[in-house]
Parts: C-alpha cells; structure tokens; sequence
C-alpha cells in the first residue's frame, strides 16, 4: 500500500515502542535465517548427500507456508476493509503496524517506508520458501509436479518482489510517492484511486502466488518418497517370512514347556493300545466270515461257485 500523501493513516505516528523495535529485528532475522537455508541447500546439492539437508528443507518449505499465510491474510483483511470503506485511507491490521513503525525506525523522516520493508521482507519470505521446494527436489530425477509449481511460484514471486524492491527504494532514496507497476510508477495521484488500484493488484497478486505454493506443497507430499529416496532416507520394504508348507502347523509354539507337558500327561494316562493278531487269511482283526453252509439261498448259487477265492 502506498500510504504517502495521506494523512490520518494508523499506526503511522511518530511513538515506537520496545515491543515493535523487537518485533522489526524478529521479522529481519527469520528472514535472514530463511535465505541463510536457501544458500546452505545451495551448496549442499553440490555435494555428497546428507540426509540433515532433508530436515533442513522440510523446516525451510513449513516457515515459509506460515510466512506466506501470515502475509497473504493481511491483504485479505485490506480488501476486506476496502469493500467496506472504499473511499477511505489505506489500513493495516494492528500487528501490520507494529512491524512497520519498528521497521520505519530506518529513516523516521519517511512515514511510508517502514510498510514498503515491511511488505518486501514478507514477500522475501515466501519466495525462500518455495525456493526451499525446488532445491529439496533438486536430486530427484525424472519429472515432478512439485518442482514444476515450485519453479513457476519462484518466477512469479521473483518478478513480484523486484516490484517490492522498486517501490522500497523510490520511497528510501526520496521520492515523493512509491514508483512501480502496482503505482503505474506514480502516475497516479495518492488518494482513493491508488488506494483501490494498489489494494486489487496485490491481493490478486498474492492469491495466485499462495496457490501456487499450496499446490506445489500439495505435490511434494504426494510424491515424498521419491523425494526420501533421493537423500537416501529411503524406508525399506519388509518381507514377511512364510511358513514351510512341508512342516506341519501346531496351534501351539514347538518350544512351549506348558504344552510340553500336558502333551506328556495326556500321553500316560491313555491305556496301552493292543492290535489283535491278524488271521492267517488276512481278514479283519476280530472278525470271522460269516457260514452260509445251511443257508439254502446260498447252496445252488452260481455266483459263489465260479466266483474266486475271496481271501487267498
């Protein structure tokens, strides 16, 4: 927002307070911090595999995903505001203007200045993060749609920031109102028009690039093996051992001592088993074939005349 030439704007006046000077040196080193990954991922690709660079790019992608969430809800709640004022000065959240008046301490004479940083360092944050999912997918061969989103965020954020560091240093080096394309490179006079124009262009802005970070981290996870693997941190696949079909199944452990010896008992107390001797024909223990010798029936039967010996 370009908040030059209007009076009356909140969270502009002269009083900073402790809570916003720490607050402007916490919002600069998470920054820092941020790009400080990026370049140890930078050179860390270069080299041997180390799975702590995994580690280090999963934090790097989660704080930017916060960051840009952080952001993109402060120009929701600014267009927000505009539907409902639209005539009236721009306006920040009130943690927004904490940040700037800490921020603004640069050069007190530039009221404006504190939001312009405030708005680059945000925009700073969330192009590191999704820098953080391209180098995290930097050793994985073969195509990947995370990559592929991440690469068209990093484009589009690239250019949206050279926007923010053009309107950050026209304000710092003097000029009398922000020059950059979200200005028409201040051609247009400070008032509701520019209010409505700069609001619009970086909501909309950032609505297409939290989409691309959304979908790009929606695909990361998606194929996060692949992503595992290239660190080797790959998990290996566990093969369970099947029994030896040859070898019977007992419904109880080989080696178990309680069924041991209840097989034992029970192997006692069972009376001697006794076989029969066998008859020298070969028939059944125990059993005599039945005489039909004054069975009539039987006497002039044909069959059991040429029939064979049933038991030779």
């Amino acid at each position: 927002m370009d908040h030059s030439g209007m009076p009356g704007m909140p969270g502009m006046g002269p009083t900073v307070s402790t809570v916003d000077t720490l607050g402007a040196v916490l919002f600069i080193g998470w920054t820092v911090a941020m790009w400080v990954a990026v370049a140890v991922l930078a050179v860390g690709n270069r080299r041997a595999v180390r799975p702590w660079m995994y580690k280090l790019a999963v934090a790097l992608i989660g704080v930017g995903v916060v960051s840009q969430l952080g952001h993109f809800q402060e120009h929701v709640t600014q267009a927000g505001y505009w539907v409902a004022h639209p005539y009236a000065p721009a306006w920040m959240t009130p943690w927004a203007e904490s940040f700037s008046r800490g921020l603004g301490q640069v050069d007190s004479s530039k009221p404006a200045l504190g939001m312009e940083i405030l708005h680059l360092t945000g925009n700073f944050m969330f192009l590191a993060g999704l820098v953080g999912v391209v180098q995290i997918t930097h050793r994985v061969t073969g195509e990947l749609k995370a990559r592929k989103w991440a690469r068209m965020g990093v484009w589009m954020q690239g250019i949206h920031g050279l926007e923010h560091v053009a309107l950050t240093l026209s304000v710092a080096l003097g000029a009398s109102r922000a020059i950059g394309l979200s200005t028409w490179f201040g051609a247009i006079e400070p008032g509701p028009a520019l209010v409505t124009y700069r609001v619009w262009w970086h909501f909309v802005a950032n609505l297409v690039g939290t989409f691309i970070l959304v979908t790009a981290v929606y695909h990361l996870w998606k194929e996060k093996r692949r992503v595992r693997e290239s660190f080797g941190l790959g998990e290996p696949e566990v093969v369970a051992a099947t029994p030896d079909a040859s070898e019977p199944l007992s419904t109880h452990g080989e080696d178990d001592p309680a069924h041991a010896d209840d097989d034992l008992s029970r192997a006692e107390n069972e009376p001697p088993r006794v076989d029969a001797p066998a008859h020298a024909d070969g028939s059944p223990h125990g059993e005599e074939e039945p005489s039909h010798a004054d069975d009539p029936t039987h006497a002039d039967d044909p069959s059991r005349v040429l029939a064979p010996a049933k038991h030779l």
